[in-house]
């Protein structure tokens, strides 16, 4: 439990009280997936709204990979983004924004000084 683990290992660790489970979720940095077993609902909904994580399950594992249409990814140490379907064109397509503006008109009120230009530019943006 020094390392991020990447393999087929699932580390179980038991606790005594729900503080030391805390303690315990704090003590490492925030974990790829986080997978409670529990049959109390409110124990499990506490627990993953607490912390921070890439992706978990209430009672069960394996369905957190292998539904294609849920992202799958980290936070923090365990890196960035998601990947699955739609979300890993997302993750790993950048979106850029290009603004064009014709040369056939230029208006005068876009350049400074302003001081007169000013209440115009407010009532012109309050429109938009």
């Amino acid at each position: 439990m020094q390392n991020e683990i990447f393999g087929p290992l699932l580390p179980i660790v038991s606790y005594q009280n729900e503080n030391e489970l805390k303690a315990i979720i704090e003590s490492y940095e925030k974990p790829l997936s986080l997978y409670v077993f529990t049959e109390r609902t409110d124990f499990a909904n506490e627990i993953m709204n607490q912390f921070s994580f890439g992706g978990g399950c209430i009672n069960d594992t394996i369905m957190h990979i292998a539904n294609k249409r849920l992202p799958f990814g980290g936070v923090g140490h365990s890196g960035m983004g998601a990947y699955h379907g739609k979300y890993s064109f997302d993750t790993f397509s950048h979106k850029k924004s290009i603004s064009k503006k014709g040369t056939w008109l230029d208006v005068p009120l876009r350049y400074a000084p302003y001081k007169e230009k000013v209440t115009t530019l407010r009532k012109l943006f309050k429109w938009l």
